[in-house]
């Protein structure tokens, strides 16, 4: 397993949500999230200096499929996002499977007695974390770089 801090991000329509491994990337932690605007250079440019400040050596991006594994018009926003990101970092992008990861973050975070409603930021950036385990768990398992690289897709 690589050493270093990875950022996971959950990009849904009203925000993004985001999580950070430790530099062992043992742990992932969600950190914050950002709010969406018609401004996707704004966005990015909050996402990038979040990836720069945290010295990431690699970024995953929720990639929202259905459940017929076909994309939607989120996945196309996600990987829009992605790419967009691409261009403003030097650490690899990478495209994590992210189907159902809103929905364990908001189980989980309804079982630790969270109400889910009045949580939606931390609901986002709970998913980036799923996303981040998950992207970690297939690292581990393979001591492959996780999912799909950007340039692939």
């Amino acid at each position: 397993m690589r050493s270093g801090r990875r950022i996971a991000f959950d990009v849904g329509k009203a925000r993004v949500g985001v999580a950070l491994s430790d530099f062992h990337a043992i742990l992932a932690t969600p950190i914050d999230h950002l709010t969406r605007s018609a401004d996707l250079a704004a966005l990015i440019a909050e996402a990038s200096k979040i990836v720069t400040e945290n010295e990431a050596i690699e970024i995953y991006v929720g990639l929202p499929l259905n459940l017929k594994n076909e994309s939607t018009l989120s996945t196309e926003d996600a990987v829009a996002f992605a790419r967009a990101l691409a261009l403003q970092v030097e650490a690899p992008v990478r495209l994590i499977d992210e189907r159902l990861s809103t929905t364990s973050a908001a189980s989980a975070l309804r079982s630790a007695g969270h109400a889910a409603k009045s949580q939606k930021g931390l609901i986002d950036s709970a998913a980036a974390a799923v996303i981040l385990e998950q992207a970690i768990s297939q690292e581990k398992l393979s001591n492959m770089a996780p999912g799909i690289a950007l340039e692939d897709y």
